[in-house]
Parts: C-alpha cells; sequence; structure tokens
C-alpha cells in the first residue's frame, strides 16, 4: 500500500484536533501522558526514534506517520531512522520466535 504521507499526517492531526474540540478531557489527557513521557536524559531526537520503531512494531500508521514528520524535524538521519527501524525488526523477530515457543506449548499440552 502506497500512502501520501504528508496528506496522511496533515489529516490525522485535523482529526485529532476535530476529536479533541468533542472531547477535551480526552485530548488533555492524552497531552498529559505524552507530556510525562518526556525527559531531560532523551533529546527530541531518540524520543521520535523510538515512537518511530514502537510505532512500526504496533503497525500504527498514523503513527509512523506522525513520528517521521517528528524525527525529520527533530534532526534524525536516515542512517539513524534505519538503525531504530533494524531495532523495531528485530524486536518483532523475537517476538514471534518467543509467541511461536508458546504456541507450541499450548499445541502440545492439548494432546
Amino acid at each position: 500500500m502506497f500512502a501520501d504521507w504528508k496528506n496522511d499526517v496533515a489529516h490525522v492531526k485535523q482529526s485529532f484536533g476535530n476529536l479533541g474540540k468533542k472531547y477535551p478531557k480526552m485530548l488533555q489527557a492524552y497531552g498529559a501522558l505524552s507530556n510525562a513521557a518526556e525527559s531531560d536524559v532523551l533529546d527530541a531526537k531518540t524520543r521520535e526514534l523510538i515512537a518511530l520503531a514502537v510505532a512500526v512494531t504496533t503497525r500504527c500508521e498514523s503513527c509512523i506517520g506522525v513520528h517521521a514528520e517528528s524525527a525529520v524535524k527533530a534532526g534524525a538521519t536516515e542512517e539513524e531512522v534505519a538503525a531504530a527501524l533494524a531495532t523495531a525488526i528485530a524486536l518483532n523477530a523475537g517476538a514471534a520466535y518467543t509467541y511461536s515457543l508458546r504456541a507450541l506449548e499450548a499445541f502440545n499440552t492439548q494432546k
């Protein structure tokens, strides 16, 4: 699937704003969660690289678009993004491997 990332991100942000107008407490809570995740220990670029990798592992296309845009604004390079995504790929492979062990265990207990 090919996406028009710039338009998708703009649409997500607009929709987020519209939903926030209807449900301001929800938007405030989400904002508080985002603010709580900010840290003096990690700079914005590092946080966005982590967010982009997590967006991949959670398969959130809107998150991918928003955090890709934010990573660019934070000064991330393509090489840094690729390294973060390699970590996400490795983690997903590890998760699939360990869940496969659980699936085999479940299968074998049913015999």
